[in-house]
């Protein structure tokens, strides 16, 4: 039951930051009057979809990651070329249905020859119908089948590059941005959940006790405030508990816990582990109370600066060099790390939830081709320029990033199997 519980929590957690990523997206897109065509989450085979309004909203089988697909950034209709025959269907003298194949099978429609046709600009069509040539316009959400599938037609000023400079770029930015207000919530949630620190602590709070570990062995419990260890007061600093218990693998260790308002004493024996670092399967923390409002916002903008910091930090190690291929983690590691935290129960799912929207945000805005950051960056020179960029140009340079990324991908999440092989 507890796997199932975690396997439900680790896909939750994936599901939650992707959707508001790509929401963000979506919605400033919508805004700025952008066909957006599908808002997928997952990469890989459909598992499920639904149409609403223009978007086909759709959940694939792979969790990692999602889009939010706009009209002119891929080729998207079938091409009809002068000479093709095509069938169209018509309402109120508008073309709101455009037939490509399967001819024969077609009903209540005008069949000919193309003899013009512009689906983007003029939204026109210009056919031969028995010998007769006659001029069809086109409803701008008219519809074209082909090869089994309904697709929207897309005028120019749908398209996404039609879309302002500032309109493209609040789309762009508004994904990472959503990460780092979903980031923000769930800091002010976890400090509502574990309360903020005492200002005379009489001991160790133990905010999590693992089921497998030690401490529950022990009998040790979520809740209880360590006050001695071996005779000696642990004072009101976790790092101290952690030292003292790292140090003692095998060792029995006499603990003094209150616990409802009784102290107890209990014996508590390390686990060694590969290295033969003691542990025992719990989270200290500094003795707690329940947070005001004021305290719940100070302390969650705190934490939310302090975790941006660290990953800040990591990512000006990684570009200086002093950062090995073990510190990254793929897909298989960061489905292990969380399986670990998932351990420790929602308040510290919550908290790393917070860090993965984080990294996501700040990754996405690195100026690296295909992530949000390059895009932007595209956008920005064509403001200074005050022209648009070659887009087959700027498709090159992105393709080749997600090339470099794909390969980053798969060196990463190899090293996270021999990981896992090794232990």
């Amino acid at each position: 039951m507890e796997t199932l519980q975690r396997i439900i929590m680790i896909v939750l957690m994936f599901f939650t930051i992707v959707t508001v990523h790509e929401w963000g997206h979506y919605f400033f897109a919508k805004r700025a009057g952008v066909l957006v065509r599908e808002f997928a989450i997952g990469f890989g085979p459909k598992l499920f979809s639904y149409k609403r309004n223009e978007t086909v909203f759709t959940l694939r089988l792979l969790p990692f990651g999602g889009y939010a697909r706009m009209a002119g950034e891929d080729p998207e209709l079938a091409e009809i070329q002068p000479g093709q025959t095509i069938a169209v269907r018509t309402s109120d003298n508008v073309v709101k249905t455009i037939f490509v194949d399967q001819l024969d099978n077609r009903k209540n429609v005008i069949r000919g020859e193309v003899q013009s046709i512009d689906l983007v600009d003029d939204l026109k069509i210009v056919m031969d119908v028995d010998g007769e040539v006659q001029t069809f316009a086109v409803h701008p959400q008219a519809m074209m089948m082909a090869r089994g599938q309904e697709i929207q037609i897309a005028p120019r000023n749908r398209h996404f590059n039609s879309a302002s400079v500032g309109q493209r770029a609040l789309s762009i930015f508004a994904g990472p941005a959503m990460n780092f207000i979903l980031a923000i919530v769930l800091c002010l949630v976890y400090v509502r959940m574990v309360g903020v620190p005492m200002e005379n602590p009489r001991g160790i709070e133990l905010t999590q006790v693992m089921g497998d570990g030690a401490a529950a062995e022990a009998g040790l419990q979520k809740g209880d405030l360590v006050e001695k260890i071996n005779g000696s007061p642990v004072g009101s600093d976790p790092q101290t508990l952690v030292k003292l218990v790292q140090e003692s693998p095998n060792k029995p260790m006499q603990w003094v816990v209150e616990r409802d308002g009784q102290e107890q004493t209990v014996t508590v024996t390390p686990k060694p582990d590969a290295s033969n670092i003691g542990k025992i399967g719990v989270i200290p923390n500094v003795e707690t109370r329940s947070a005001t409002i004021g305290e719940t916002f100070k302390y969650a903008g705190q934490s939310f600066v302090d975790m941006s910091g660290l990953i800040l930090e990591g990512l000006k190690r990684l570009i200086f060099g002093q950062f090995e291929l073990d510190q990254l983690a793929g897909p298989v590691g960061t489905i292990q790390a969380t399986n670990d935290v998932a351990k420790m129960g929602i308040e510290q799912m919550i908290r790393w939830t917070a860090i993965i929207s984080i990294n996501l945000g700040i990754f996405n805005l690195l100026p690296i081709p295909a992530l949000d950051g390059s895009r932007l960056i595209f956008i920005f020179v064509e403001w200074i320029r005050r022209k648009p960029l070659d887009p087959g140009k700027e498709g090159l340079v992105h393709v080749i990033g997600f090339a470099m990324l794909f390969l980053l991908m798969i060196a990463v999440t190899y090293n996270d199997i021999l990981r896992l092989i090794r232990g």
